[in-house]
């Protein structure tokens, strides 16, 4: 296959996120609500000659062996039963989803080269799904999309009925969130109020700017508004367009920005994806 294929990565939200555990392995025990979201990254696989190739248009992103669409690359080149390193196809990738910030941007740019490379070298599905649960724990969801409960490490995932369209306002601040930061601050924090998302009190504590975010997007009226993920993204649902774009520019500031984007339902996602 020559033909350049290009698919959309699309970014999620966690409508809810309890850590209920820690688990032996180092991984912590999760129940959690995946909310697929229309922000993107845009990848191009393409036939390029020589040793696989990775480009990304924001210098920031890793394009190296410890970029999660590297790893996939090479999950998929195995899996279609080829030795040695993958070759002759490169991926571009267009980074609109920001980093570090809770919403998937890696995980789904990585199930999507999955998904893309599989269709290339003709590896089934099962092999696909494989790879994606080794890849790491948000990667298999984004093979769903849509709303989903996910348990165990939140990749033990149970398709749920799409709740009503809604506008999403995400509010960016200007640091960034990593994982491993944010479930170390819960594990050495005391259990206090519960939260829509348990790392919430936790991260505040050490940027108390997500606090003030979360608080002025309910002032302007959010049915929700909470931090997606480990951070640093702050989410605000309305139910229409006009409220969203208006709470989006009361919130942005000298160290904040805000994107305002719409929730998918499984059936869209897949659609969308797929194109």
């Amino acid at each position: 296959m020559n033909s350049a294929m290009r698919v959309r990565a699309f970014a999620k939200i966690n409508r809810s996120l309890r850590v209920i555990a820690t688990r032996a392995d180092g991984y912590h025990e999760l129940r959690t609500i995946f909310q697929s979201i229309a922000l993107h990254d845009t990848l191009t696989i393409r036939a390029a000659r020589g040793p696989f190739r990775l480009t990304c248009d924001d210098p920031a992103c890793p394009a190296d062996d410890t970029n999660l669409i590297w790893r996939a690359a090479a999950h998929m080149w195995r899996a279609a039963g080829r030795g040695g390193a993958p070759c002759d196809v490169a991926i571009d990738l267009v980074k609109r989803i920001p980093m570090q910030a809770g919403l998937g941007g890696g995980s789904s740019d990585a199930a999507e080269a999955l998904r893309a490379l599989a269709k290339r070298w003709r590896v089934g599905e099962s092999k696909m799904r494989a790879a994606a649960v080794a890849l790491g724990a948000d990667v298999p969801y984004f093979l769903e999309g849509g709303s989903v409960l996910g348990l165990d490490r939140g990749d033990l995932l149970f398709p749920l009925i799409d709740p009503p369209a809604a506008w999403v306002v995400l509010v960016l601040p200007d640091f960034g969130v990593s994982t491993k930061e944010a479930f170390g601050w819960f594990d050495a924090s005391l259990r206090g109020a519960e939260m829509v998302n348990d790392l919430e009190g936790p991260v505040v504590a050490n940027h108390p700017e997500i606090g003030r975010i979360i608080s002025a997007l309910r002032r302007q009226g959010a049915s929700l508004a909470a931090m997606s993920g480990s951070g640093s993204a702050v989410f605000g649902l309305f139910s229409s367009r006009p409220v969203a774009i208006l709470a989006a520019k009361r919130l942005v500031s000298a160290s904040r920005r805000t994107l305002v984007t719409r929730t998918l339902n499984h059936q869209t996602y897949q659609r969308l994806a797929a194109t």
